[in-house]
């Protein structure tokens, strides 16, 4: 792949804007209008089930709601990715270019699955963001590799520097993300800390796992909010996240979608009638959902790359139509299956 001077690559980032998945509001939007259409739709979902957890525990359904799409709002503002310079050692959770509100934190790096390529370093059928095995990119891409190139996951105290002088080893290290954000996200997978030395090398661990981590927390002790950091992985049907890419009219994309979502009508209810036949139900006992996730990124995949070219708004009108109710019906998918939990 080509890369960029460190030169332009800062000029890049400085431009570029935000890159990271469906917009926050989409991701609550997605998941509230999961639970409406069950509340609508209670003889053909566990609506039910799930009202009956929410009152439970002192909630009204809009309250639940609520709840469970401001988890998956809340996941693009974790802070528990830190990245560290290679030469600085100085250890932060996202760049220092650009305007706060507008630059995505480092933690965005978990949310992609690649479905261009086969298996990955770590033993996952389907890997994350990988700079080095990206078969579509853009100048985001080159620009933060060349940025972050030869930039360290942070491993936590005593674990890798910055470049060592004669006078000190420079680290500052502000959260162990290897030993604590990668290895929840590892899932049964396989890892080692030079997995994750080179920025522009770094296998990611795919979206799925994030989202398999995170049923599994609220398996072990359920909550509205657990279950809500789940449904982030409505990114799978975001097609810049399963052709994997930061770039190629990615963010334009996601505010497209966010613009039209109402005017369009992208929550169309028939539309996700029809979408929920193009998943398999996980059976109750099954505590692994992961084959949901895959089944939505694989959709997107098949159904939404031409948004990677296209700005075209009736070709984006046809791609969100599509994306976007399969996106609610996994939600509705994974909501059926946690109300069995309760």
């Amino acid at each position: 792949m080509k890369k960029t001077t460190l030169l332009t690559a800062a000029a890049l980032l400085l431009t570029a804007g935000q890159a990271s998945a469906f917009q926050q509001i989409t991701h609550k939007r997605i998941a509230i209008d999961a639970v409406n259409y069950m509340q609508a739709n209670p003889s053909t979902t566990n609506f039910n089930k799930l009202q009956a957890a929410a009152n439970a525990a002192g909630y009204s359904v809009a309250q639940m709601a609520e709840i469970i799409g401001q988890g998956a709002y809340d996941v693009d503002d974790f802070a528990d990715t830190y990245i560290c310079g290679a030469i600085t050692g100085d250890c932060v959770e996202a760049p220092v270019w650009g305007m706060a509100e507008s630059i995505v934190k480092y933690t965005s790096y978990w949310h992609f699955q690649n479905h261009t390529q086969g298996s990955d370093a770590h033993g996952n059928d389907l890997g994350g963001y990988n700079y080095d095995k990206l078969t579509v990119w853009g100048a985001v891409d080159n620009a933060a590799a060349s940025w972050l190139y030869n930039d360290h996951l942070d491993d936590g105290n005593g674990g890798m520097t910055g470049t060592c002088f004669w006078w000190s080893c420079a680290e500052d290290s502000e959260y162990n993300s290897y030993g604590i954000t990668e290895a929840n996200y590892r899932q049964g997978s396989y890892s080692n800390k030079g997995m994750y030395e080179d920025f522009q090398n770094i296998p990611f661990q795919p979206i799925d796992n994030l989202g398999q981590y995170w049923y599994s927390q609220f398996l072990s002790q359920p909550t509205f909010q657990s279950l809500g950091f789940v449904m982030h992985t409505t990114d799978l049907l975001q097609p810049h996240h399963v052709w994997t890419t930061s770039d190629l009219n990615h963010a334009g994309w996601e505010g497209w979608v966010a613009d039209y979502y109402d005017s369009e009508n992208l929550n169309d209810s028939a539309l996700v009638t029809a979408a929920l036949n193009d998943f398999t139900p996980v059976p109750a006992n099954q505590s692994d959902i992961r084959s949901l996730m895959t089944e939505g990124g694989a959709y997107a995949y098949q159904n939404g790359g031409i948004v990677l070219n296209s700005t075209d708004h009736t070709d984006r009108v046809v791609v969100a139509k599509k994306v976007v109710p399969h996106a609610i019906a996994m939600v509705v998918h994974i909501l059926n299956h946690a109300a069995e939990q309760f």
